[in-house]
């Protein structure tokens, strides 16, 4: 798997993802501006060069203006963080993560209900 990412870094990821896997600069710069949190500009720049260098983005050109498409999906990217978790905290145990769950009721019946039907449908 790829280097892992900041917090910030996950943030602008998440705005490529939502916005089809590809966004401009201004778009991203948009969606941060809606936060309500002050991004500088260099801060950005440089937290998307990071991503561009770890792997996750690549960065074309549309015109002058810099286009940055995911090199990594979100479904992938979720994918190989639960099990870095599942490996560190619960050694390979997604047994013991389910029940860590359960046990601390961050599961509703529903949630549970789900599952079940998932696991024996193999079907969301």
């Amino acid at each position: 798997m790829r280097q892992q990412i900041s917090d910030s870094e996950l943030e602008l990821m998440k705005i490529v993802w939502s916005n089809g896997g590809a966004a401009l600069y201004a778009h991203i710069m948009a969606e941060l501006a809606k936060t309500g949190r002050a991004w500088q500009k260099y801060t950005v720049i440089t937290l998307l060069s990071r991503l561009v260098e770890k792997g996750f983005l690549t960065v074309g050109k549309i015109g002058r203006r810099n286009e940055y498409t995911a090199a990594v999906s979100q479904a992938d990217y979720q994918a190989a963080q639960t099990q870095s978790l599942v490996n560190k905290l619960y050694q390979g145990s997604a047994r013991d993560l389910v029940a860590a769950l359960i046990q601390r009721e961050a599961l509703s019946a529903r949630d549970y209900e789900e599952l079940k039907r998932f696991w024996e449908d193999g079907k969301p």
